[in-house]
């Protein structure tokens, strides 16, 4: 027992050191929260073409809505169960921020530098305990399993390692930054092409 909390302790120690080596810069300039390019002088005769393109860039109904940034549990309240879809999906930038912000919220202490696993489930084999989709994933490291399950969620499979996930929705600061993230946690993912649902 005393040798499993020190092998713990120490990958907590490892995530932290690594969070401190590879920070991320809080100016992000990428993405959907970039600063707007200035607006360019247009005639009259193009009104109705910009509030056609308004219309076509406006999400659809139930689809995550970037627009407006907000903690991860606000989007959780406000997102009806089932409507949430990843936006940086294979978008190798976000990915790559994704990355650091994984290690930066020390996400490899508990579930490895690769996210194969150790004192906590694998995110890179086809197992997923509470279902694979993105809205899903989403909620549970906002809400951690505990709360999921008071949500209605049920246990979909299981792993080798089953303990709580704790939730991260206060530790993360945007549904950005916690989107990024499950964008880079899908490239681990070792299933067929077959088994790829997002």
């Amino acid at each position: 027992m005393n040798r499993l909390l020190v092998q713990g302790s120490a990958a907590l120690l490892f995530g932290a050191s690594l969070a401190l080596v590879q920070p991320i810069s809080a100016a992000d300039n990428s993405g959907p929260y970039a600063a707007p390019p200035p607006p360019s002088k247009t005639k009259k005769a193009d009104e109705p073409k910009k509030e056609e393109a308004a219309e076509a860039a406006a999400p659809a109904a139930g689809a995550v809505d970037l627009t407006e940034p907000m903690p991860p549990r606000d989007r959780v309240a406000k997102s009806p169960k089932g409507t949430m879809k990843n936006p940086y999906t294979d978008n190798p930038d976000a990915i790559a921020e994704g990355k650091k912000i994984y290690f930066k919220k020390s996400c490899n202490g508990c579930h490895g530098g690769t996210g194969g696993g150790g004192m906590c489930p694998p995110l890179s084999n086809v197992i997923w305990v509470y279902g694979d989709d993105d809205d899903t994933l989403f909620r549970l490291i906002t809400l951690g399993s505990d709360d999921l399950m008071k949500e209605g969620y049920v246990r979909k499979g299981s792993e080798n390692v089953v303990g709580p996930m704790p939730p991260f929705g206060d530790l993360i600061d945007t549904d950005q930054e916690l989107w990024k993230m499950l964008a880079w946690i899908r490239t681990t993912f070792n299933g067929g092409e077959d088994r790829r649902n997002w």
